[in-house]
C-alpha cells in the first residue's frame, strides 16, 4: 500500500489526493472538448468543474456521515461533526458527491438556460472515467473501499492485502480489491459512452445509460464489499443504485419520442 506516494520538500503527496486531482483535471479536459464540439463556450467549463468539485467533496462527506451515523458504528452525531472528522481526507461516499453535483448542475443549467439533459450528456463520459481514476487512489491508499475476505475460496488468486492501508485489514487476510474491479467497470462504461456520444440520440440518452450502467455495476460490486446491510438485505449504496437505474430507465422512456438531432 502507498497511502503517501512521495514528498515535495516538507509537503507530502498522498495517493488518494493525487488521483482525485487527476480525476478533475482529466474530466475537465474531456468535458471542455465536449462543450466545444456542441458549440458551447469554454468559459462555462471551469465553473461547472468547480461546482462539481465542491459538490463531489461536500456531498461525499455528508453522505458518508449520514451512512456511518445511521448504519455504522452508532456513535453520536456530534462525533462526525468535529473539525478533525469533517476535514479528514477519509470517509467519502461517491453517491453523495454525485447527487449533490447533479443538484448543483440543475441550478446552474437553469441559470444559464442550458438544457440540463444536454449538459449531463456532455458530462457523463468524463464522470464515468473520473470515478475509475479516483478508485486507483482508493486502492493505493487502502482507505476501506475493499471487499470481503477471499482466503480459502476459489477467488483467493484475486485477493489483496491492505494491511498497510489507511483502513488496514488484518495481516494475512486477503480481500476482494473492489476498487480495482470498479476501475475496470468504469473504463468499460466510459468507452461505451464515449463511442455513442456523437450518435443522433435525443438529449438525455447518454446520461441515462450512465445512470443505468454505473448503478448496475455498483449494485453488483456491493455484494462483495464490506458495507453494512440497511434494508431488505441491501446496502445503502445498492438502494441508491436501484434509484439511479430506475431514473435512467424513466428518462429513456420519457425522451424516446423527442426529436432526434443530427449527428455531430
Amino acid at each position: 500500500m502507498y497511502p503517501k506516494l512521495f514528498e515535495i520538500g516538507p509537503v507530502p503527496v498522498y495517493s488518494y489526493g493525487l488521483f482525485l486531482g487527476l480525476t478533475f483535471i482529466i474530466g475537465s479536459v474531456l468535458f471542455n472538448r465536449e462543450l466545444k464540439r456542441n458549440g458551447y463556450p469554454d468559459s462555462i467549463g471551469s465553473v461547472i468543474v468547480l461546482l462539481c468539485l465542491i459538490g463531489g467533496i461536500v456531498g461525499s462527506k455528508l453522505f458518508y456521515i449520514i451512512e456511518e451515523w445511521n448504519f455504522g458504528q452508532s456513535k453520536p452525531l456530534s462525533f462526525y461533526l468535529t473539525k478533525d472528522y469533517l476535514f479528514s481526507p477519509s470517509g467519502l461516499t461517491f453517491y453523495g458527491g454525485l447527487l449533490l453535483s447533479i443538484v448543483l448542475m440543475l441550478f446552474y443549467s437553469r441559470s444559464k438556460k442550458i438544457p440540463a439533459l444536454k449538459l449531463f450528456d456532455m458530462m457523463s463520459p468524463s464522470a464515468a472515467l473520473g470515478y475509475g481514476i479516483a478508485r486507483i487512489g482508493c486502492h493505493l491508499s487502502g482507505d476501506g473501499d475493499y471487499g470481503i475476505p477471499v482466503n480459502g475460496t476459489s477467488w483467493e488468486f484475486l485477493g489483496y492485502s491492505y494491511a498497510n492501508g489507511t483502513v488496514p485489514t488484518k495481516p494475512g487476510v486477503l480481500v476482494h480489491p473492489t476498487s480495482v474491479y470498479e476501475l475496470v467497470f468504469a473504463v468499460i462504461i466510459f468507452a461505451f459512452l464515449w463511442s455513442i456520444r456523437k450518435r443522433p440520440y435525443p438529449a438525455g440518452t447518454v446520461f441515462s445509460y450512465y445512470l443505468i450502467l454505473s448503478g448496475f455495476s455498483r449494485f453488483m460490486i456491493e455484494f462483495i464489499r464490506i458495507n453494512p446491510v440497511v434494508a431488505a438485505g441491501l446496502s445503502q449504496a445498492q438502494i441508491v443504485s436501484i434509484i439511479l437505474i430506475f431514473t435512467g430507465i424513466m428518462i429513456l422512456i420519457k425522451i424516446r419520442k423527442k426529436p432526434v438531432p443530427s449527428a455531430g
